[in-house]
Order: structure tokens, then C-alpha cells, then sequence
């Protein structure tokens, strides 16, 4: 059989997935344009994950001025009802299987959790757990029942750190409070035996405290898990245009949170975008969660590179077709990701 009749037979079997040959072009400045795009259901996830990816995407709809804390506050709570749903999901899945309780750790509010049967080889952990929510959401009762759900998975003892957001407290109140809360689990732990972890928003956050609690001097943390971070603030990387509308958790940037939440700082501080740090004086063990649809996919795969670049320890999970923040509940790949974190602390902390 020749050369060129192979092809043509290569040809005949492509479908309307993929764009016919010469669909996509090249503009002067090196742009690529694609035209209109099918993206179609993956046939290499499970039902539960395809499931999910059918659902319509998250829009968040046009945001009050930055300049008005009032509509900026009626704004917040609008959209932290629209989390209560996900809420009672989360609160159904812990049931009395962990007990709860909000205190007041070092002046920051706590949501703390406590697996009624705690895993035997981790009743020295800790973990502290650090929201999502764009910077801006998901305070109060998604908090807490981030603590119950962290403890259950994890079989060992969660706080919830429901740390101060704008309009009224942005950066740096919520990285302090986060210290401030892991500078008191030091008095009664080891280091060794905390990890501190966050999504999203929430690992923008623990990454940045980690670096600040190194900074001023505290151990660090036993381990860090990073789970689809917004470790960048100033979104420069290249997913941010390659996953934009297609991821439906988050279609978009969130230029409108950021600049609240930074209130006139520079966006590539460390602690403001932790990718930007320096991590040669140590971090902790870290390791970073994502999907090939996450919109802050580069966010991870930079973070990476930047740890292993300064030597730490750090490892990259990188989920077929996931979009931001996982496939809800109950797909086996949620699962396989939470498994994987709690195989990593086990190998890390004390």
C-alpha cells in the first residue's frame, strides 16, 4: 500500500470533533485562529464526570462598582446564597459522622471539626483548610461545612479558617489570619503533623501563608496541597485564554475580585500571587491539583515548575478534563484526587 493512499484513508476516518485540515490559521503576530470550536462530552471520563460537564456553566453576571462597599456587600451575599445549595450537599455527606464547632482561634473565627471515629494513624494531624471563593465568597456556613467534609475525608481533626474578606478586610487580612491561625496550632503541634491546604482562591491563600509564615521565621507546615490555585493574580497565563468559555465552573477571569481584594497593591507581590516567590530559603512539601479544562490550569503547571525550580518537593496531578474545582461529589475522579492528597500526607507528615 502506498504512502499517499494511507493517508487518504487516515483522512476518511476523522469525524466533526476535529476541524477539517487548514480550518485553523496563523494571524501576523503569531495568534492562532480557530474559528467556531466543537467541544464535545469526553468518552474518556466516567458518566458521573461527563455528567458534570453537561451542566450549564457558572456565569457570575456584571459586578457592582469597586468603589461601592454597600452594593459590593449586598453583592457577596447574594452569591453565598446562591452556595447554599452545594452547602446542604456537603453537610448531608458528613452527617454525624464529624462533630463541628466555630471558635475564635488567635482572634480569627474557626469552624473545627472532629471525625467521630478519627483514622488511627492520623489522630496527630491537623489539617487546615482554606475556603475558595474568589477571594471575595463563600464565607460563614460553606466554611464550616468545608471543616466536616476535610475531616471526614481525611479522618483526622480540620479547621476551617473563616478568614476576613472584602469589601470591608482586603489583602492582607485574610494571608494574616491564616498565619495567625497556623502560629496557634503551633502551640499544642508539631509542625511536622499540620498540613495546610486551600482551592482556588483558598490556595492562593495557603500558598501565600506558607510563605509568609516562613518569612517570619516559623516552621514550616508539614505539607501543602494547592488544589486548582489562583496563585497568579495577575492571570498571565496561557489557559486563561486556552480555557476561557471552556471550562464551565469558571468561564472567565476575575479581574473585578481581584482588584478588590488587592485594594491598589501590586498583583505580582508573593503574597498577593505566591507563584512570584521565592522558595529557595524551603517550602513545604507541596502538591498541586488541576484539570486539562481548569481555567487556572497554568496557574498549576507554573507553580510546579517554580517549586521544583527551587527544589522543593512538590507534585503535579493533572485530571482529564476536569474544569475548576473537580466534578462535584461523586465521581470516582474526586475520589482518586482525594486519595492521592491523603497518600501524600501520609508520606509527609509526622
Amino acid at each position: 500500500m502506498s504512502e499517499k493512499k494511507e493517508i487518504g484513508e487516515i483522512s476518511a476516518m476523522s469525524d466533526d470533533r476535529f476541524p477539517a485540515p487548514g480550518a485553523a490559521a496563523l494571524a501576523a503576530d503569531g495568534s492562532l485562529l480557530l474559528g467556531a470550536r466543537r467541544i464535545p462530552l469526553p468518552a474518556s471520563v466516567s458518566p458521573q464526570a461527563r455528567a458534570f460537564l453537561a451542566m450549564p456553566r457558572v456565569m457570575l453576571g456584571e459586578r457592582p462598582p469597586l468603589a461601592d462597599k454597600e452594593a459590593w456587600r449586598r453583592w457577596v451575599t447574594t452569591m453565598n446564597l446562591g452556595s447554599e445549595p452545594r452547602v446542604a450537599q456537603m453537610m448531608a455527606l458528613v452527617g454525624d459522622r464529624v462533630r463541628l464547632a466555630t471558635r475564635e482561634i488567635a482572634g480569627v473565627v474557626v469552624h473545627v471539626a472532629t471525625p467521630a471515629e478519627s483514622h488511627p494513624a492520623r489522630r496527630d494531624w491537623l489539617r487546615i483548610t482554606v475556603h475558595g471563593g474568589g477571594l471575595v465568597y463563600m464565607g460563614g456556613s460553606y466554611a464550616r461545612a468545608e471543616a466536616g467534609l476535610v475531616a471526614l475525608q481525611s479522618g483526622c481533626e480540620a479547621w476551617s479558617v473563616d478568614y476576613r474578606m472584602p469589601p470591608d478586610h482586603p489583602y492582607p487580612a485574610a494571608v494574616d489570619d491564616v498565619v495567625a491561625v497556623y502560629r496557634a496550632a503551633l502551640a499544642t503541634r508539631a509542625p511536622g503533623s499540620v498540613a495546610i491546604s486551600g482551592a482556588s482562591a483558598g490556595g492562593n491563600i495557603a500558598a501565600a501563608a506558607a510563605l509568609k509564615a516562613r518569612d517570619l521565621g516559623l516552621a514550616l507546615p508539614g505539607a501543602l496541597g494547592l488544589f486548582t490555585p489562583e496563585c497568579d493574580l495577575t492571570e498571565s497565563g496561557d489557559s486563561f485564554v486556552t480555557n476561557l468559555d471552556v471550562d464551565n465552573v469558571l468561564p472567565g477571569p476575575l479581574p473585578e475580585e481581584i482588584a478588590l481584594y488587592a485594594d491598589g497593591a501590586d498583583l505580582r507581590h508573593p503574597y498577593l500571587s505566591p507563584l512570584f516567590g521565592d522558595f529557595t530559603p524551603g517550602y513545604p512539601p507541596t502538591q498541586i491539583q488541576t484539570g486539562t479544562r481548569d481555567l487556572f490550569l497554568s496557574n498549576s503547571v507554573r507553580m510546579h515548575r517554580a517549586l521544583r525550580a527551587a527544589g522543593v518537593t512538590a507534585e503535579l496531578h493533572v485530571w482529564e478534563a476536569m474544569p475548576h474545582g473537580g466534578f462535584g461529589f461523586d465521581a470516582p475522579e474526586n475520589a482518586d484526587a482525594r486519595c492521592e492528597f491523603n497518600d501524600f500526607l501520609e508520606r509527609h507528615l509526622g
